[in-house]
């Protein structure tokens, strides 16, 4: 492995009274990353029914300072392979393709819309993070796989080629031309049963059959080169019945999983239950990595991460043992104003974190993409004070937004979900 990897931050900003550095984005290699990027400009509060929709006012100025980041990065928005947002109100979605077709023309990257709750920002109605490649890095080829239906409103390009990664967009088990026919016949139940299959398994088989694999064939690659994948669940619930599902499909051999729950609805057809994403890869050799705590703080059945190309790819990580939340962030009443959970939690999380590098030569100083979920954003400075003391002086490249509680394992209020730059030897 390369002992170094050139990381470089773009549009530090310091936040807060705590003056923590965030970076807007990251430049790695031939690689950019647009981070937990919010609007600048909410609207007029005080005439919010005069001129044009704060939806819209906002969903401009994500691009205009997506624009802003990118360029930074000698990148471009004709340069992006991936682009997913979290909205809090559904009806801002429309204003948000609005303005992504206005900024973006014909090309539109693989993209991923959920529901959640909150924003870091009162008033900012969506949150949005992206992945691109530098102009001197390698060519970006769309693919349109022959029968793959795509929402019809969307406009994003299904499945882009850059390097030795492929980008899948979210996927819903939609049907008809231009998903207009929303939720499957085959991915539900039968009116009026109680009993025909179980529909997560129903709409997470949909899913994988008519949509991921179509989309992978598509570039050349199968099921078996995913490396990362984002699930998206309205019911936190249905976790057990879709990893069945999930760990027959790869056999017993999954990727980088991170679950994450939605708010209901969470998607774009009412009443869909899941959505899927996927980065797969060209590269042979892939290395998969177990055990250690990091075993315990992911699903069952799923890896701690997988290693490849340029990247270490992570599940989804909370701060878990073997027997649930762990001991030192389950906080005595008796002590609730002289112990803090989150800070217990967040750094046992980076310790799993740690020993995962470790064990690729790869350093956690060099995280490109932080998708942290908080159950409660009042948790949101603490663990940011916890990254700064654990990376004392590196700018954090984060994406957090408030999700449904429970996650996976109760009592845990914040899930990661992390990438690093960790570049294989050419060798």
């Amino acid at each position: 492995m390369s002992p170094n990897s050139t990381t470089h931050a773009l549009t530090v900003a310091e936040t807060g009274t705590s003056r923590i550095p965030l970076a807007g984005g990251i430049r790695a290699g031939n690689w950019v990353f647009v981070s937990g990027l919010l609007p600048d400009e909410l609207g007029d509060p005080g005439r919010p029914l005069s001129g044009e929709p704060a939806a819209l006012t906002q969903s401009k100025a994500i691009w205009r300072r997506a624009a802003a980041i990118l360029a930074e990065g000698d990148a471009d928005v004709s340069r992006i392979v991936r682009c997913d947002q979290f909205f809090e109100d559904w009806r801002a979605v429309p204003f948000f393709h609005q303005a992504r077709r206005e900024a973006c023309g014909s090309y539109v990257a693989p993209s991923t819309s959920v529901l959640q709750p909150q924003t870091l920002i009162p008033g900012a109605m969506m949150m949005t993070d992206m992945i691109a490649v530098a102009r001197s890095g390698p060519a970006i080829e769309p693919i349109f796989p022959k029968g793959l239906d795509v929402p019809s409103t969307s406009s994003f390009v299904p499945v882009v080629k850059a390097g030795n990664l492929v980008f899948v967009a979210g996927f819903l088990a939609a049907s008809g031309k231009g998903d207009l026919d929303g939720v499957a016949a085959e991915a539900k139940i039968p009116e009026g049963h109680l009993w025909k299959g179980n529909r997560i398994q129903l709409e997470a088989n949909y899913v994988i059959e008519k949509k991921l694999i179509p989309a992978l064939e598509g570039a050349g690659l199968t099921l078996q080169d995913v490396v990362k994948a984002n699930v998206f669940l309205r019911d936190i619930e249905d976790v057990p019945a879709f990893n069945q599902v999930w760990n027959d499909a790869f056999g017993g051999h999954v990727p980088a999983t991170a679950i994450t729950p939605t708010s209901k609805p969470g998607f774009a057809i009412e009443d869909s239950r899941i959505e899927i994403n996927l980065v797969a890869t060209t590269e042979r050799h892939v290395q998969r990595i177990n055990g250690g705590r990091a075993g315990f703080a992911v699903c069952q059945t799923h890896p701690a991460a997988i290693h490849c190309g340029d990247f270490l790819f992570f599940s989804g990580m909370t701060a878990a043992d073997a027997n649930g939340l762990i001991t030192d962030a389950q906080i005595d009443p008796r002590e609730r104003y002289l112990s803090s959970s989150i800070e217990a939690q967040m750094d046992y999380l980076l310790d799993c974190a740690e020993e995962v590098c470790a064990k690729v030569g790869a350093s956690l100083r060099n995280v490109v993409r932080i998708l942290q979920v908080h159950t409660d954003l009042d948790d949101v400075l603490p663990a940011l004070k916890v990254w700064q003391r654990r990376l004392p002086g590196v700018p954090l490249p984060i994406s957090a937004a408030r999700v449904p509680a429970p996650l996976i394992v109760p009592g845990c209020t914040v899930q990661l979900d992390l990438w690093i730059h960790a570049p294989q030897d050419a060798t």
